[in-house]
């Protein structure tokens, strides 16, 4: 059921463009689309996993594995996801590619740990950021690095492809975050503003804070009460936070141009 109502699947695309461009269109190794048959099944079973613990009712326009079947099923099926990448990992017989799964593996559960985490004001983007690059850079980054070592590319070539996809990652998680205040839920696949209304404070509303004090104590007690988010919001437009995000967005796109 989930996989056949797939999202963008732009990761694996990330990694085979970065096979392509390292290789060459024709040339790019069945090792390298392994890489991003991995990157997909751990995203999706992280995805399956945030469902539950987030308690969403509905993702790319579908009811959730959790609201249709129950929350058993769907930890279940995102374990079973992981289990299968790791065979597929095995395989590969590649320590370092193996590592590089490893080491997001890592910053997946260090950036649900970041999110439960109360940041110090002062260090409120800072903290967005590192945790942004746990939760969503982090993976497309060591994917695209993996698909580097897989080609057998020198060192200099393997951190190029790292940071390209971190660039890549952070900028395409600011602009997600943003698209959450402007976009629509039929164009996003997803209900919006599901963030801030689950009680989390993305970059629009963490740059608000930082020009209006009132926000603050929205952000400490999670938008938890009668006309906290409409407040939050007034505030995010009055202040500019949202060209402070898209200024955030276009740091990191051109840093992948780099």
């Amino acid at each position: 059921y989930f996989i056949e109502a797939a999202g963008k699947r732009i990761r694996p695309a990330i990694v085979i463009l970065m096979s392509q461009a390292l290789e060459g269109e024709e040339s790019i190794t069945q090792r390298q689309q392994r890489v991003a048959q991995i990157t997909e099944m751990i995203h999706t079973a992280t995805l399956l996993h945030d469902d539950v613990i987030d308690k969403s009712d509905a993702r790319r326009g579908l009811k959730t594995i959790n609201k249709l079947f129950g929350n058993k099923l769907a930890v279940l099926g995102g374990d079973f996801l992981l289990a299968r990448a790791s065979v597929t990992l095995a395989r590969l017989q590649e320590p370092r590619v193996i590592e590089c799964f490893g080491i997001a593996l890592e910053h997946l559960v260090k950036g649900e740990l970041l999110q439960i985490h109360k940041a110090e004001p002062g260090n409120a983007i800072s903290n967005y950021v590192t945790k942004s690059y746990y939760k969503t850079a982090s993976l497309i980054a060591n994917s695209t690095k993996s698909a580097a070592i897989l080609g057998g590319h020198s060192e200099r070539v393997i951190d190029v492809a790292y940071e390209y996809g971190k660039n890549l990652g952070l900028a395409f998680q600011v602009v997600d975050d943003l698209l959450d205040f402007e976009g629509t839920s039929d164009a996003m696949g997803k209900p919006t503003l599901a963030d801030i209304n689950s009680g989390l404070a993305t970059a629009p509303v963490l740059y608000a804070a930082e020009h209006f004090a009132e926000v603050q104590p929205l952000i400490d007690r999670k938008f938890s009460q009668v006309g906290d988010v409409q407040l939050a919001l007034h505030y995010v437009e009055k202040s500019g936070a949202l060209n402070e995000t898209r200024t955030l967005a276009a740091s990191y796109a051109g840093d992948r141009k780099s």
